[in-house]
């Protein structure tokens, strides 16, 4: 019997050496009783194999999300490039300079900014007119303010200041968004009528309403009733609403002051590559919206401080727009130059005889239009007596941000533009400073 036992128990399982014996049940087999010590040993040893197999995978895993990494030997540092900047265009170096401004600081007499990908920026900023701007807008604590200053025959960025002393973000990209635009828009109202060969910077107007009126149904002049004449370059320094409302109404038409509205860069992408807002200007529905447009109170006309001051800069340069330019140039974290800036002409505006014209026309403001006062003493004595300036002043109320809007644009020397700008101040219950008072402020910094 016990020999029948033993030819009748069942063989423990390949895992038996392993985990110990385990009690089986009995079954029948007439397997060898006392197996080869080769294949004792391979019970043993397949278990092994087993188990190197099913842990190859895991350790792919692991390298794989580099819970895990055998150690390697180290690259040198100074054969990696640090940076990934290829050759910039202007336009997509503008983007990028604009990017790292704040992080911007003066380094030998230039502005200049460190990448965070590696390089750095030098900037066309003039620090005398930046910082005079930033320090009396933060001075007056003018609850918002903008200011563009551009070199007319380059395009380069002298001073981009934002600020608000309501709500301090809204300074970053106060340069790029709309604005309505006011009485700025007479030049182009002038500049339409102008290159038709319609008018002369001397054509006197007839017109009725008072000088700053803002409804047009009193502006139309009756042969039977009275009526004022001025001609044009007064009307423009004085800003004249009555007279530049007939001008685009009874002589520029509808369909022309679109045209030069399209011309100067409105409803559509001016600037490819910088992310700024283009500018609209909507079709006037009726004559009466036609005159509000043309006088510059059309509430649907809006532009931003850096067309702007590419307008009036393009004006100062013979009517040809150049690219504007904030970069002069950019290397890359190797130390190779990957931008260096060079004037590139965006488009044309007006003919340089418009140009001349359109000059005369704006040389009245400072002198004896609406921002007299902010370039005399109070003796009448002008403040900047050496230096012919072109400028054209705008007013009007807005609602993003609530407030009364100033504008200021100018350029200067009048014979030999050096310096193109525009300023932008929003005033709410208390008035602080005026658009022209900043602008004289510049111009100052700038001439001194």
């Amino acid at each position: 019997m016990r020999d029948i036992k033993h030819l009748t128990r069942k063989k423990p399982g390949f895992t038996a050496p392993l985990f110990g014996r385990s009690k089986r049940r009995l079954g029948n087999s007439f397997k060898t009783v006392n197996p080869p010590k080769r294949r004792a040993r391979l019970c043993y040893l397949l278990p092994f194999i087993a188990l190197l197999l099913a842990a190859y995978p895991v350790h792919s895993i692991l390298t794989s999300v580099n819970l895990y990494k055998p150690a390697r030997k180290p690259v040198a540092e100074s054969k990696v490039n640090p940076s990934p900047i290829g050759a910039l265009n202007g336009l997509q170096a503008f983007q990028l300079a604009v990017s790292s401004m704040q992080n911007w600081r003066s380094e030998g007499g230039r502005l200049q900014a460190p990448l965070a990908v590696g390089g750095v920026v030098d900037y066309t900023i003039d620090e005398e007119v930046q910082n005079r701007v930033k320090k009396i807008m933060e001075e007056y604590q003018v609850p918002y303010g903008v200011f563009v200053a551009v070199e007319p025959k380059t395009g380069r960025v002298l001073a981009l200041v934002g600020h608000s002393s309501v709500a301090p973000e809204w300074g970053r990209n106060s340069f790029f968004n709309v604005y309505p635009m006011a009485s700025l828009f007479k030049i182009i109202t002038a500049a339409s009528a102008l290159e038709q060969k319609k008018i002369e910077p001397n054509t006197v107007f007839a017109f009725r309403g008072g000088a700053y009126s803002e409804n047009p149904k009193y502006w139309s002049v009756n042969p039977r009733g009275s009526k004022q004449h001025m001609n044009l370059t007064v009307a423009m320094g004085k800003s004249i609403n009555p007279v530049f409302g007939r001008l685009a109404s009874d002589v520029v038409g509808k369909d022309s002051i679109m045209a030069y509205a399209g011309k100067f860069g409105f409803n559509q992408v001016l600037f490819p590559g910088i992310t700024v807002t283009p500018s609209k200007a909507e079709v006037p529905r009726n004559d009466a919206e036609l005159k509000l447009m043309g006088a510059g109170l059309g509430r649907e006309v809006k532009i931003s401080p850096l067309h702007a001051a590419t307008v009036i800069a393009a004006i100062a340069n013979h009517g040809q727009m150049m690219s504007p330019a904030l970069a002069q140039e950019i290397r890359n974290g190797a130390g190779s130059v990957v931008f260096s800036q060079s004037p590139q002409a965006l488009r044309r505006l007006v003919t340089p005889e418009t140009a001349g014209q359109l000059a005369k026309m704006l040389s009245t403001t400072v002198n004896s239009g609406t921002s007299r006062k902010a370039f005399h003493d109070r003796r009448g004595r002008p403040k900047l007596a050496s230096i012919n300036i072109c400028a054209k002043t705008g007013s009007i109320n807005g609602k993003e941000p609530e407030g009364r809007y100033t504008w200021f644009a100018a350029y200067a020397p009048a014979e030999d533009p050096k310096i193109a700008l525009v300023a932008l101040v929003i005033n709410q219950d208390r008035w602080k400073i005026k658009a022209s008072y900043v602008g004289e402020q510049a111009l100052e910094a700038f001439f001194k």
